[in-house]
């Protein structure tokens, strides 16, 4: 319902953007997509070598190797340091398909899809029949999937996506940098999850207990961060505007693909390129 409500909103400034819409636009009614406020100030940034060593561990407990550790995947996170950051607002949850469907249909954006020979190209390890059950057909989510988190987007189309919500509403929305969105899911005591230092698979969508596949934002009430984030351990990986080298940013989160679940900790970060367009990777926006 939330995500039905927010593109309804949308439509509403579109109406007020083209007269020749405005009648059909008077009837109108709904919200913005929900925000939540993380305050001026400090907080934890960067994990300790005890919180990589726990979640390695994890990792290897999980799925019975030492894949993650071989490959050191967790030590760029940098060691545990207090950065301040100014107020800003983020959205309590990954952006829908139900919310990004007003993009597609108003703005003319292609729909989230990809083809056999690009998800081949990618070389990741899902095969392209994983990837069918969120391709959009007919300019339209699959069915049953408007509350789940959009996916099969790039990071050129989230930011598309943010700059032309911009266009039609009136504030300014973008896609967080990396610290604010580690802040905003980690609050300011640098906790290893969202919801503390314990790893507990009922708080989030993961490969543990999870159905294996993306689900409705906002499932897991028990897995808000301090401050009300949804979704930030698991479900899927979100884009941010950060720079991870050259046509790359870094996503953060965990995804349902993973169990452990030491990727899911807000501290852990790794980068993908602009263009792939994954069944593990959404996003949610910052508004100004």
């Amino acid at each position: 319902m939330r995500g039905r409500c927010f593109v309804i909103a949308v439509l509403v400034c579109w109406f007020m953007a083209n007269p020749s819409a405005a009648q059909a636009g008077k009837a109108t009614r709904g919200t913005s997509p929900k925000v939540i406020e993380i305050k001026a100030g400090p907080f934890i940034t960067g994990s300790s070598e005890r919180e990589r060593e726990a979640a390695y561990r994890l990792d290897e407990k999980a799925y019975g190797h030492a894949r993650t550790r071989e490959r050191r995947w967790y030590a760029g996170e940098g060691t545990p340091k207090t950065i301040s950051l100014d107020r800003f607002e983020i959205t309590e949850t990954l952006i829908t398909n139900d919310v990004y469907s007003a993009f597609v249909r108003i703005a003319g954006h292609r729909a989230p899809t990809v083809t056999a020979k690009e998800w081949q190209g990618y070389r990741l390890v899902h095969p392209f029949s994983r990837a069918k059950r969120h391709i959009w057909q007919g300019g339209r989510p699959p069915k049953g999937r408007g509350e789940h988190p959009v996916v099969l987007v790039s990071y050129r189309d989230a930011k598309a996506f943010a700059d032309w919500l911009s266009s039609v509403t009136s504030h300014t929305w973008r896609l967080p940098t990396e610290a604010e969105w580690t802040k905003a899911a980690r609050g300011t005591d640098g906790r290893w999850f969202p919801w503390g230092n314990a790893y507990d698979a009922s708080r989030l969508n993961s490969h543990d207990n999870g159905p294996f596949d993306t689900m409705p934002v906002g499932s897991f009430k028990t897995g808000a961060s301090p401050f009300g984030l949804l979704d930030a351990a698991g479900q899927v990986f979100e884009w941010t505007s950060t720079a991870a080298g050259p046509n790359r940013h870094i996503v953060k989160g965990g995804s349902w693909d993973d169990k452990g679940c030491g990727v899911c900790r807000p501290a852990a970060r790794h980068g993908r390129p602009d263009h792939l367009k994954h069944i593990l990777i959404g996003f949610r926006l910052v508004r100004e």
